[in-house]
């Protein structure tokens, strides 16, 4: 690894020594979709798992709606005499 030289931006405390470069680019590369939940939100979900499957369900009934619902028909407008 390449030693880092001082930059005067990080402050001391900041310790890269153990850090592992590109721990993490295969799963950066692969796509993620990081979604933040407010705390009033995310007290309802113990974890993702809860909240994709609370999700799916939520799905599954706008699914339903959209197929059920009768389409949007248009007012007839009447000729004028």
């Amino acid at each position: 690894m390449k030693k880092m030289h001082n930059d005067s931006n990080l402050l001391t405390e900041y310790d890269f020594s153990k850090g592992i470069r590109g721990k993490y680019a295969k799963r950066y590369a692969e796509g993620t979709n990081v979604v933040v939940l407010d705390p009033d939100v995310a007290a309802y979900f113990p974890d993702h798992q809860a909240v994709n499957a609370s999700l799916r369900s939520l799905i599954a009934i706008i699914n339903q709606q959209v197929k059920t619902e009768p389409a949007v028909t248009l007012p007839r407008v009447t000729a004028r005499r």
